[in-house]
């Protein structure tokens, strides 16, 4: 908001220059003697000191007064200048997969001991800060769907709920990519006003739990009006799952500091994550690192752009009040003070 000082009609501010015109007149102009003197040296000496010490102050204040009331009419205000964004932003589901095989560190650099999972957070928190005029929800999901945070505006709350979560938080074991696009699908449709509706389904796995398939869950989501973008994380071939503890989601070590393997995991079911897209008219991808999964975060975000309106408005604080009180109080202090101390004898 900027706040700018201003008249509301400054022409009539022309009015000012009047009154040195009016101030010369009226030291040239006065009145006859109301007294006759046999010296003019006598009347001269007393005129003077009289002008002097009363008669300039007075009209001072006269010519104050009326300068303050010009500058009342006039019209002085602060205008301030305002800005409203309105946004019509898009309804996106973020469905994160927590089965155990996001502790694989197979997309980790070199050196580094980095779960998929850890990953998958940081890329999920980065794309929820790009997005602050859409209501975004989150599903966490194993072998059944959990809701992690409904759609908000809020997404402090919905990161900092983003970052309770931890492999391991979901006793249930398996991965139940259906069960899961299905429960983001129908807290989608519970929005209203909705640009544009979108599931963005991130998994690591193959669909091996729940009560509904992978495609029939898309076309659910189809039907109800959303997109649903998916996500294959993790490299082509198989890998190893480290040892971890599910009641924190931290990695187990042995004695020398090195990463426990426990069994072989198998990578993503491409094609049936590629046709639950097709059925929606979006797209879906893989990705093998974390600037990769990065780059698909931010071409989503392209690709779904929210439309943003400004609307520009102003107010005015009027101000024409201070002036006027002033002029009230001067004019007061005039007739105090040519009643009183300054009182002309006729």
């Amino acid at each position: 908001m900027n706040s700018n000082f201003e008249f509301q009609y400054p022409w009539v501010l022309a009015l000012l220059a009047l009154l040195p015109a009016y101030a010369f007149l009226r030291g040239r102009v006065g009145k006859h003697a109301a007294l006759t003197f046999s010296s003019a040296d006598i009347a001269r000496a007393a005129g003077a000191t009289a002008k002097a010490a009363a008669g300039r102050l007075l009209l001072f204040l006269r010519l104050l007064i009326v300068a303050l009331l010009i500058v009342a009419l006039a019209g002085p205000r602060f205008a301030n200048d305002r800005t409203e964004t309105q946004a019509s932003g898009v309804d996106i589901m973020l469905a994160l997969d927590l089965s155990w095989s996001m502790m694989a560190l197979d997309m980790s650099g070199s050196g580094e001991r980095i779960t998929r999972f850890d990953i998958a957070s940081k890329v999920l928190e980065e794309f929820v800060h790009k997005r602050p005029s859409d209501r975004i929800g989150l599903v966490a999901f194993s072998a059944v769907p959990y809701l992690a945070s409904p759609p908000t505006l809020n997404h402090d709350w919905l990161i900092e709920n983003l970052r309770r979560l931890h492999v391991g938080i979901i006793r249930e074991l398996g991965t139940a990519i259906g069960d899961a696009t299905a429960a983001a699908a129908k807290r989608l449709k519970a929005t209203k006003d909705s640009k544009s509706r979108l599931i963005i389904l991130l998994t690591d796995g193959d669909n091996n739990k729940g009560d509904i398939d992978p495609v029939p869950a898309a076309q659910l989501a189809a039907a109800l009006g959303a997109k649903v973008y998916t996500i294959g994380i993790g490299v082509e071939e198989p890998c190893q799952l480290p040892a971890f503890d599910p009641a924190t989601g931290k990695l187990q070590l042995d004695p020398q500091g090195r990463i426990i393997p426990t069994l072989t995991l198998q990578p993503a079911n491409y094609s049936v994550l590629s046709k639950m897209s097709s059925l929606s008219r979006a797209r879906s991808y893989r990705a093998k690192n974390i600037g990769e999964l990065q780059s698909i975060y931010d071409e989503i975000d392209r690709l779904e752009k929210t439309e943003v309106k400004l609307r520009r408005y102003t107010t005015y604080t009027p101000l024409f009040q201070w002036p006027l009180l002033t002029a009230l109080g001067l004019f007061a202090l005039e007739l105090v003070l040519a009643n009183t101390r300054l009182r002309r004898v006729p």
